[in-house]
């Protein structure tokens, strides 16, 4: 991939998306390509088809998808399933028969079974029950990897997936009703300290173990592997340190200096128990992650605060 070489970005407004962007345009590369989702519905095969017959991309991140967390997978399990799938399937294919030089599908960690070993390896994949909950969404993602692979066995694509763990930073969404749990309990904190509440409710009961990876680091995995990795199998990308939920509250507590007193709704469903990745094949790719957990809340919280990329509807 060289600086001058022609680089769709799909969903180049979403978390993921911007990242990378940001990342490419820091190592000089001028030449992206980007459609909101206005001016490219990826369901549209038509239209996907016509853009890249008109644009020419040589390398795709495929970083577009309708996601949310536990709620809101659980609520619009039909448009979780249906629009993912035919935004990955048009993107693909298109790739295919425009004769895209490399593709990097992005997918999730949910796509492992919900009491898969950990921590979670690539080689778990198809080995148990998925996670109730976002079922669908992890679905249409497994029918990505299997769907790039496919199209690597049959035709000899160079298209490659990886699987972020959970996620945060610029650009999140932090909507209540749709957000995920880290980008969720800040705007529970903020939102209590400024009102003065004397608790925070918590979904479930702070047992569930969770995985967090600042999204730079993420988007600079991505174009490493992007530049030195060709391999069929796809590839964890996280952290290797995982965090309770308790434990992730009480250091946003700390963060956002709110003094009152968590309570734990153990009414509301806890989702995976845990859900860690195993990124030694990553390391062994010379890619080490750099922010830690605690220097990027810090950073997102004083974006947040700012409303800087911020989305809470």
């Amino acid at each position: 991939m060289e600086l001058n070489s022609r680089i769709y970005v799909a969903g180049h407004r979403g978390m993921v998306g911007s990242a990378i962007v940001r990342r490419l345009q820091s190592l000089g590369y001028h030449q992206i390509i980007t459609r909101t989702s206005k001016e490219l519905d990826l369901r549209n095969q038509v239209a996907v088809d016509s853009f890249f017959e008109s644009e020419k991309p040589e390398y795709v991140f495929l970083a577009a998808a309708k996601v949310g967390g536990i709620q809101a997978n659980n609520t619009y399990r039909a448009d979780f399933l249906y629009d993912n799938l035919m935004i990955q399937n048009h993107v693909i294919h298109a790739a295919y028969t425009h004769q895209v030089t490399k593709l990097l599908f992005l997918g999730s960690s949910c796509i492992y079974p919900k009491m898969a070993s950990q921590p979670l390896q690539e080689t778990a994949l198809l080995t148990g029950l998925l996670e109730p909950t976002n079922e669908p969404y992890a679905i249409a993602k497994i029918a990505g990897i299997k769907l790039c692979e496919a199209f690597r066995d049959q035709y000899g694509c160079n298209f490659i997936s990886a699987m972020p763990t959970n996620l945060y930073g610029p650009n999140d969404n932090y909507d209540l009703q749709n957000s995920h749990v880290l980008p969720a309990l800040i705007r529970k904190f903020h939102e209590a300290k400024i009102n003065q509440q004397s608790e925070v409710m918590i979904w479930g009961d702070g047992s569930p173990l969770r995985e967090f990876m600042h999204v730079d680091d993420l988007a600079e995995a991505l174009v490493h592997l992007m530049l030195h990795y060709n391999d069929r199998l796809f590839m964890n990308a996280g952290t290797g340190v995982e965090i309770t939920i308790k434990d992730l509250a009480l250091l946003i507590k700390k963060i956002t200096e709110y003094s009152g007193e968590l309570v734990f709704d153990s009414t509301k469903p806890n989702g995976t128990p845990r859900k860690l990745m195993d990124i030694s094949r990553l390391r062994a790719t010379g890619f080490e992650p750099k922010i830690t957990l605690e220097e990027g809340i810090r950073a997102v919280y004083e974006e947040y605060k700012q409303g800087i990329g911020v989305s809470i509807r």
